[in-house]
């Protein structure tokens, strides 16, 4: 059984065709944790209704994480995507850590973990990143269940970074091409001069990015919360950076190899997404060997918010398939 080491409308659709965290007590053998020497690198504070509370030493920066659950019960590891951050996770995690171990993190550059100039945030890094977790967690196939462009980030671990799950779960995922929109794409070849906006433009920009993720409507707070991570002075430069460096390369390099996936998959599907359509979900489905494809009536890209009871009914019947 594995267990911790540590004991303590088309262009408004981005993908459419667009406190500090405490340092482990016991860092893993896969990474050193060390104190932030500077403010451009510290995890941004993290609210206490979602408080990651742990700290892993990234090759990209410090990677703000927590764990939920009985540490002896088998592993989840929740990965979110953009422009999110776990806290998207906070209701299936909750839920699902009755039965599991649920581990969930701010991607660097995102949410609570650190951002600064020059940082390393393509799809190819956070890969990385989440290999090193895994082996930084003890992790050997833990079940992933991956959202939006956490979908590339844990496939491209899988096929090109010797990841190991036990089972895959897909929620609206980036992983066929084409993606990005061209207001997304004009946003990212012009970073610079939309990290320039005054204050309160960029942060009208990313609330209305935001909205556009849920068919339903998100609750005032929740996006207040979403929204937070990315109107501060090194948020704001962050956001752009981020879709910047993605490109759609990272998921052609992969978009070839699903067909040697050998695992249990589940893909999942709001019929209401406009940031990815639902027929990618029909698509991808063929091109994954035994995968089931669910579609989640009602919700949009962020099913997690507009349908999360469907979801995480969805979720729990999938990795409890085959256990005791």
């Amino acid at each position: 059984m594995n267990s911790d080491r540590n004991r303590d409308a088309t262009d408004r659709n981005p993908h459419a065709s667009a406190r500090n965290p405490t340092p482990d007590r016991n860092p893993g053998p896969a990474a050193t944790n060390t104190t932030p020497t500077a403010a451009a690198t510290a995890p941004t504070p993290a609210p206490t209704d979602w408080p990651l509370d742990r700290t892993y030493a990234g090759p990209t920066g410090d990677v703000a994480w927590a764990a939920l659950g009985p540490e002896d019960a088998p592993p989840v590891v929740l990965v979110h995507g953009t422009p999110f951050s776990s806290y998207v996770w906070r209701g299936p995690a909750r839920a699902l850590a009755g039965r599991y171990r649920v581990y969930v993190w701010d991607l660097p550059g995102y949410g609570a973990s650190a951002k600064h100039p020059g940082q390393d945030v393509t799809l190819a890094a956070q890969a990385k990143v989440l290999a090193g977790l895994l082996d930084h967690w003890g992790l050997d196939q833990p079940a992933v269940v991956a959202h939006d462009f956490g979908g590339c980030v844990a496939l491209r671990a899988l096929l090109l970074h010797g990841a190991r799950y036990e089972r895959l779960a897909l929620v609206d995922p980036v992983a066929l091409a084409p993606w990005g929109s061209p207001t997304y794409r004009h946003l990212g070849a012009h970073a610079d001069v939309f990290a320039a906006l005054p204050p309160a433009l960029h942060e009208a920009l990313v609330r209305e990015y935001l909205r556009s993720a849920s068919h339903r409507g998100l609750h005032p707070a929740t996006l207040d919360r979403l929204a937070a991570p990315w109107c501060t002075p090194d948020g704001q430069p962050a956001f752009y950076r981020q879709i910047e460096q993605n490109d759609q390369r990272f998921t052609d390099e992969i978009q070839g190899r699903y067909g040697e996936l050998d695992l249990p998959v589940l893909i999942c599907w709001g019929t209401r997404d406009t940031w990815i359509p639902v027929d990618r979900g029909h698509e991808l489905a063929k091109l994954i060997p035994g995968a089931e494809l669910r579609l989640i009536e009602g919700a949009g890209h962020l099913a997690q918010e507009d349908a999360p009871a469907e979801l995480t009914a969805a979720l729990g019947e999938f990795l409890g398939t085959g256990r005791r």
